[in-house]
């Protein structure tokens, strides 16, 4: 066992919340280490989740639009796409995204270590290689980094080749004609306008009573329509009761009594943090049931000198906060400000997309705010007209009395572009975080940024009504 010692920080795991904080801590003169178990860079993030499946959304889009395209009916046939080559097209992007942060570890003398990563005391971190070579990094700080994977209960069976989750559905070698998609969260929904997108027959199971609730009620309701328009069967209020899978399919059978059957099952019910095997007992770090670590402001654990960041600590579990993360945990090491990701823009990348930030209508109405709504639809827009992308709108809510940004609710197709232009706005300070912003800016036209100035025009005829 080689022992390395003078180490300022190591990080463990290479997606996007350990790889913003081994960055922001070397372009500060810190000596830094990454550890990763993969191969490659990157983390889950570009080999198994966000990369891939938003790379599959759009081959899926393309899809779609030819077959929606009037030109080419009767002209060109209709692709007869499976999903194996559709998997087969993403490996291009991951190779690319790949080689970008390789580069950037060697542009900024970050030591790289593939192998296992745990902790193995207060300021000393294990790392054990494929070929079962060890080392032991004496450093002043650690960041745990290491994501999350799919939640998998006791009681199915993941190793049958009809049951997937969201990692192990890259590695699916046929294209089913109907499938089950058990839990409809971010990624459940998802999946179900990619395999919808490619005509098959879905039936996705919501344990809640309406599609992430956490989303403006209107948006919610949209995206459930469009979803069924396309034709996804949606079930309500349904927990399993088991799970049973042969030759030919999967049938999964639900405490209400129903018994779905489909070619094959994507579980998609959740996802737990990456924490079993870190040595956390020995700091004296406990996670939660879902494996997750508690973290202060400076996302410090319990324990001096080791961070956490990412999905590691939960919420919000999205690709861009936890680079942000990462970033910020780093620059406090640095001596900066402590700074925490707040008002985090949702990102959902079904077809059409959701994106969303700032409060809900549920949310004002509780808080008694005065508040009141301006809506663009995309059917009434030049440019929505020409992309023949009709579906959608976007909701503007603002204070009644000040005319304050309040929330934006985008449905449609550039949903998680649109929504940063509102996203900069309600930033600024006051008066300058008003909807006026809107209506005395030129946009240009036809785009389908200019939904913001309809929409703003749309809610102050409201408030002269």
């Amino acid at each position: 066992m080689n022992t390395s010692s003078g180490w300022d920080l190591v990080v463990i795991g290479s997606g996007p919340a350990g790889e913003a904080a081994a960055m922001r801590a070397a372009k500060s003169g810190m000596r830094v280490a990454m550890i990763e178990d993969q191969q490659q860079v990157g983390g889950s993030c570009t080999h198994l989740g966000t990369i891939p499946s938003k790379a599959l959304r759009h081959q899926v889009r393309q899809v779609i639009r030819h077959q929606r395209n009037p030109l080419l009916q009767g002209v060109s046939a209709v692709p007869d796409v499976g999903w194996p080559d559709l998997v087969n097209k993403i490996s291009d992007v991951i190779g690319a995204q790949v080689r970008v942060r390789s580069g950037a570890y060697f542009r900024n003398r970050v030591q790289l270590f593939n192998g296992r990563g745990r902790l193995a005391g207060e300021g000393r971190v294990q790392v054990e290689d494929e070929q079962e070579r060890e080392w032991v990094l004496e450093t002043r700080h650690v960041i745990l980094a290491t994501g999350s994977r799919p939640y998998r209960p006791d009681d199915v069976d993941f190793n049958h080749p009809r049951i997937y989750d969201s990692d192990t559905i890259l590695n699916m070698a046929h294209t089913p004609r109907n499938l089950i998609i058990y839990g409809a969260g971010v990624i459940g929904c998802e999946y179900a306008s990619l395999f919808t997108g490619l005509g098959m027959r879905i039936d996705l199971v919501n344990n809640r009573e309406h599609l992430l609730d956490f989303l403006d009620a209107e948006i919610s309701d949209a995206l459930s329509y469009h979803l069924r328009e396309q034709g996804c069967t949606i079930r309500h209020g349904e927990e399993y009761q088991s799970v049973q899978a042969d030759d030919e399919g999967v049938t999964l059978i639900l405490q209400s009594g129903k018994r779905l059957r489909a070619d094959a099952l994507l579980w998609s019910n959740g996802r737990s943090g990456n924490s079993g095997q870190l040595g956390l007992e020995t700091v004296g770090l406990e996670p939660n049931a879902r494996g997750q670590l508690q973290v202060d402001e400076q996302y410090q654990t319990q324990v001096p000198g080791i961070y956490a960041v990412g999905d590691l600590i939960g919420w919000p579990s999205l690709a861009s906060a936890s680079y942000d993360q990462g970033r910020f945990c780093a620059a406090a090491l640095c001596g900066e400000p402590a700074r925490h990701v707040g008002n985090v823009p949702t990102g959902i990348y079904t077809i059409p997309g959701i994106s969303s930030v700032g409060r809900t209508e549920h949310e004002l109405t509780e808080a008694r705010v005065p508040y009141e709504v301006g809506q663009a639809f995309f059917k009434n827009l030049a440019r929505a007209q020409i992309t023949g992308e009709k579906a959608g709108m976007l909701k503007l809510l603002f204070h009644r009395d000040t005319l304050e940004l309040l929330g934006i609710h985008c449905f449609g197709y550039q949903a998680t572009e649109i929504v940063h232009v509102g996203q900069a706005i309600m930033a600024q300070p006051s008066p300058n975080n008003t909807i006026n912003y809107f209506v005395e800016t030129t946009f240009n036209y036809p785009t389908m940024a200019e939904a913001y100035r309809v929409a703003a025009i749309n809610g102050l005829n409201r408030l002269r009504r």
